[in-house]
């Protein structure tokens, strides 16, 4: 187990169910889509949310602290590195941006923008 999965399973982060009674507008809203694979997220908080974490709890798993998250879930401009940092910590498995181009849906995945994947890139 990795460290941060270890600091994912200490704050709690759990994958959420359909059925866990979700009340909050975005919970059930993400709980819905879920069951569709997919999930529209107008910010990086409400990903956090549909997570049910705090900016705190997320702040732990970063190793920061909660006033650090709260930046970042309002910068308008971000690295790719601390978007996938940021992801991660949510319990976002496989982060990617999907850009679509001429109709075709183009993927990228952020985990090429991790720590180890730099010094294969000879950086």
């Amino acid at each position: 187990m990795s460290e941060q999965q270890a600091r994912l399973r200490r704050v709690g982060a759990v994958p959420v169910r359909v059925d866990d009674g979700l009340t909050d507008a975005g919970g059930r809203e993400f709980a819905v889509a879920a069951a569709h694979s997919s999930f529209h997220a107008n910010g990086l908080a409400d990903i956090r949310r549909a997570s049910r974490l705090t900016q705190q709890q997320v702040a732990e798993v970063l190793g920061t602290d909660q006033g650090t998250v709260s930046k970042i879930e309002h910068r308008e401009d971000l690295l790719l590195s601390t978007l996938r940092e940021y992801l991660t910590a949510t319990g976002a498995v496989r982060p990617k941006i999907v850009a679509e181009k001429d109709g075709v849906e183009i993927s990228l995945e952020l985990d090429v923008f991790g720590p180890s994947s730099a010094q294969g890139r000879g950086r």
